[in-house]
């Protein structure tokens, strides 16, 4: 995470930025200097949590009710002192650092092979070096904070800009991260959690001041020396050749340093006695080997600018507005660039004034200092006032001509006398004529634009360049977008509407607003009704087809289309979105064409999705693209699916949920980007899930009667929806009769053994006698439970448990918390280590009675939570039965190639389920566990479809 090779830098090299500090004390001083202000600290959650679980045990499915007991002691301690903790999570993964997440993804699958591989040696837990977190715990972390009062927040983008830009914008005492990002943004003290001691609160601060001492380099400098080392969006290798080029010439390698500590020391120094001397004048790829990483690295540089910054590095002065010449009569030092410039009497106030020479006449020209940019620029009399007035070179004619200040941009434009008020105006080059012409600012946009007369009304009006005659034509104010677009003379009224450019034909055409939807459509002229009618873009032929109202439907259809046929609604994305401007980009602000066009429910989305109280659903909503890290999975045992499989069909009907929009037709429906890890997923690309349609009683339930309905029938709809999603609506009556907590871990049992069929009677005891144990056991009992051994099996049940709870987390915020959170937060009903010893006891026989530990209360419970389970599952054709009857019963349909399944809510099985809609390409997958899908090809597109 962050900048490649800073951390060690920091620690080897540069020790001494940092400092030990004691966060009481930083507390106390905060308060006296800002009297009235509660000191805080932003949190980045995603670098915290290594540091905060602390449970022995890691590798059975987590420690729960022991992490959870570690989260409140974090809280309390800097409660206790007074300072307030705000925690941010992340919530996207940016297009920019795709690349970088998959390759952590997949160096955890090779750590993760290695954790099973010493688990089936050593049948014991590895040691600390090896820990690896487990599943899900960022994602019950958020929900643990917010049990305990703390503000949590989830990002819109990755959460580091979004906790360097708080830290900033709320005068916060600092940031507790592990992130060497920390160090590059201006923003507040950067904090070690890996070097706090709790008990004492003391930790280390990094100095990013004292960074810029050690290197030479100021503030502003951090961002290019973070993007020339290489981060999160600069892959390394991209500046290799160019770091060791800045080691060959650096003449102060340190010997005692190591290799990377001397290229930061030779890519600062080449910063600062090479590129400064270019800086403002020299555009960063003139001075570096950008090639056509260009955009890449502005975007980079740009990322770590919190709003309102800028950096210097975009910033360019006027070019050859000084140029001397040999023969100098008097000289002067310019108390800005400290460089010698010539001076010349004005003829006018017989002051000494600064010159320059003219490169076209050669001869000297009076400066005068600019009162917006506090530059020298050269002047001229004006003709009018006889007062001296900057100018400027003529682009075209190369002649100097009168300036003045642009009253919306404050910079200074060319003038011309306008031929009917006689004032002189601004002027622009038309861009096809070369012409100058009289320009007007554009109501909207407050730019300068051309003026042309209008045919109507004969007054001057924004004039634009039409794309195909290459003509200047008049423009008006678009009723959506507010922005200028070419005006289309109506026929009839003779008054300006806007036009409408399709993007395949670049063919104008005239707009109006559509009364119900208040947003604008294309016009044509019907060939047969002779008038004009509101048009749609056919999907292949790209073109426009006009539309009529069909008279029951009350939806407008294209010309010659039958309803019946009208199977896919339309829909529109914006072919304009145009790339932001590199100077003065603030990356938190982005324009996005979203899955979901109705703005109410996505703004509910995405406060939920911030507040942390949903997961998943706004990415699915906004982008459509969603993401699972890894889970310990054993990918050389393929008797157990991959999680990413298993709980597929939920998703894919959550899908339909959030994106159908209450029509209940999954086919209308785009599908889904999903990035989960699987054994044999090279993770090139994200695979492409359809949705699946559900089936509710009443029918599909609209998203804001979901969400946003409060009356009290509405409850029982949630809940319905929430069953349908597990294909489950069979067994409501059955799981509403189980308390709380366990009706969501029954249904989640359910749900598993349905879906796998390798899971057996044993397997079944552990869960249920895990979660009745749980009950009663206090945390102190917990860390003292030691196991005899560790299953690789029990190991991999446990995982799966786990990610079928963030499932019903995705599931419950979907359908509008039908269920309780807290119903199916782990610490209530899973602990990994007592799981485990459950698993191991029902293995070798244990009776129930055992299983429950001889509690008459848990016994009853037990067989009546056993038979919902066993019950529902018969329903489905799905028998649960003892391992040791299995090979004479079941011949384990996971575990061969070929003979996977896929079980259906009517109990079939489905070899091949989600089948690839088109053939795999180039570098697909060699080996996939998942048995619905099968290589068909070893050519073809890249994407693949899942059904």
């Amino acid at each position: 995470m962050g900048v490649r090779g800073l951390q060690g830098f920091v620690g080897s090299t540069c020790p001494h930025i940092c400092t030990v500090v004691n966060f009481k004390e930083l507390a106390e001083h905060h308060r006296s200097k800002y009297p009235g202000c509660t000191p805080t600290i932003v949190v980045d959650a995603m670098c915290c949590l290594r540091y905060w679980y602390t449970p022995e045990s890691w590798i059975c499915g987590g420690q729960w009710r022991e992490y959870f007991s570690a989260l409140r002691d974090f809280v309390k301690t800097f409660t206790a002192v007074g300072i307030k903790l705000i925690f941010f999570f992340d919530g996207m993964v940016e297009q920019d650092k795709r690349d970088e997440w998959v390759k952590r993804r997949l160096k955890n699958n090779r750590e993760i092979s290695r954790i099973f591989h010493y688990i089936k040696s050593h049948k014991e837990q590895p040691g600390r070096n090896m820990f690896f977190i487990p599943s899900g715990l960022a994602i019950f972390t958020r929900f643990a904070l917010k049990t305990l009062g703390q503000e949590t927040l989830c990002s819109l983008q990755e959460a580091d800009y979004e906790v360097a830009s708080y830290g900033l914008q709320n005068n916060c005492l600092g940031i507790l991260g592990e992130d060497t990002d920390y160090l590059i943004y201006d923003t507040c003290p950067y904090f070690s959690i890996s070097e706090l001691c709790l008990e004492s609160l003391d930790t280390i601060m990094l100095c990013r001041e004292k960074l810029c001492k050690s290197l030479s380099l100021s503030l502003v400098d951090l961002p290019l020396l973070a993007c020339l080392l290489g981060n999160d969006i600069i892959p390394e290798g991209m500046f290799e050749s160019f770091r060791y080029k800045c080691l060959s010439s650096y003449t102060s390698v340190k010997e005692n340093f190591d290799k990377k500590g001397n290229i930061i020391l030779a890519v600062a120094d080449h910063i600062s006695k090479v590129l400064h001397l270019h800086q403002g004048e020299k555009k960063l790829e003139e001075i570096l080997p950008l090639g056509p990483n260009k955009a890449l690295f502005y975007k980079g540089v740009a990322s770590y600018l919190l709003p309102g910054q800028k950096s210097p590095w975009f910033l360019q002065k006027p070019k050859g507005v000084i140029t001397l010449d040999k023969q100098v009569v008097s000289m002067c030092t310019d108390p800005e660039s400290k460089q010698e410039i010539s001076m010349c009497t004005h003829p006018e106030c017989k002051q000494e004034v600064p010159v320059y020479i003219d490169l076209e006449s050669k001869q000297e020209v009076p400066m005068c200092t600019h009162p917006e940019s506090k530059q020298e620029v050269p002047t001229c009399a004006y003709p009018e006032s006889k007062q001296e007035v900057p100018t400027c070179t003529h682009p075209e004619s190369k002649q100097e001509v009168p300036m003045c200040t642009h009253p919306e941009s404050k910079q200074e434009v060319p003038t011309c006398t306008h031929p009917e008020s006689k004032q002189e105006v601004p002027t622009c080059t038309h861009p096809k004529s070369k012409q100058e012409v009289a320009t007007c600012t554009h109501p909207e946009s407050k730019q300068e634009v051309p003026m042309c007369t209008h045919p109507h009304s004969k007054q001057g009006v924004p004039m634009q360049t039409h794309f195909e005659s290459k003509q200047g034509v008049p423009m008006c104010t678009h009723f959506e977008s507010k922005q200028g677009v070419p005006m289309h003379i109506h026929f009839e009224s003779k008054q300006g509407v806007p036009m409408y450019t399709y993007p395949e034909s670049k063919q104008g055409v005239p707009m109006y607003t559509d009364p119900e939807s208040k947003q604008g459509v294309p016009m044509c002229t019907d060939a047969e009704l002779k008038q004009e009618a509101p048009v749609c873009t056919d999907p292949e032929s790209k073109q426009g087809v006009p539309m009529c109202t069909h008279s029951e439907m009350k939806q407008k259809l294209p010309i010659g289309t039958y309803p019946e046929f009208n199977l896919e609604a339309l829909m529109c994305t914006n072919p304009g979105i145009k790339q932001e401007d590199l100077m003065n980009v603030e990356p938190e602000v982005k324009q996005q064409v979203t899955m979901v066009s109705d703005p109410e429910i996505l703004k509910v989305a995405r406060a939920r999705h911030v507040q942390a109280e949903s997961y998943l659903v706004y990415n699915i909503m906004s982008t459509g693209e969603i993401e699972c890290s890894n889970t310990l999975e054993d990918a050389l045992d393929q008797a157990l699916p991959s999680q990413a499989f298993v709980y597929r069909p939920v998703r894919q009907r959550v899908y339909a949920l959030l994106l159908g929009d209450g029509r209940g037709d999954a086919s209308s429906c785009p599908t889904v980007k999903e990035w989960f890890v699987y054994s044999g997923n090279p993770l090139r690309h994200p695979d492409l899930v359809r949705p699946l349609p559900m089936n509710i009683p009443g029918g599909t339930p609209s998203l804001k009667l979901l969400w946003l309905n409060q009356e009290p029938g509405i409850q029982a709809r949630r809940l319905d929806t929430l069953l349908a999603c597990f294909d489950l609506s069979s067994s409501r009556e059955e799981l509403q009769a189980v308390e709380s907590p366990f009706k969501a871990l029954c249904c989640l049992l359910i749900y598993l053994f349905v879906q796998v069929d390798t899971l057996c009677l044993e397997d079944l005891h552990a869960f249920i006698a895990q979660a009745l144990c749980l009950q009663g056991k206090s945390t102190v009992q917990l860390v003292d439970l030691q196991l005899d051994y560790v299953d690789p099996r029990a190991v991999q049940l446990g995982s799966l448990l786990v990610r079928g709870l963030t499932t019903l987390v995705l599931v419950n915020s979907a359908c509008g918390f039908p269920w309780r959170m807290s119903d199916f937060m782990p610490w209530n009903v899973f602990d990994g280590k007592l799981f485990h010893q459950k698993y191991l006891q029902s293995e070798k026989g244990y009776t129930v009675e055992d299983l429950v530990e001889q509690n008459k209360s848990r016994l009853t419970k037990f067989h009546n939570l056993k038979s919902i389970v066993c019950k529902a599952c018969m329903k489905e054709n799905r028998r649960i039965i003892s391992r040791r009857h299995w090979h004479s019963h079941h011949s384990g349909r996971w575990g061969r190639e070929g003979s996977g399944s896929h079980r259906t809510s009517s109990g079939r099985s489905r070899s091949g389920q989600g089948q690839h809609c088109r053939d795999q390409g180039p570098g697909s997958r060699q080996h996939e566990p998942d048995q619905w899908r099968r290589h068909s090809s070893s050519s073809g597109p890249r994407y693949r479809c899942v059904g």
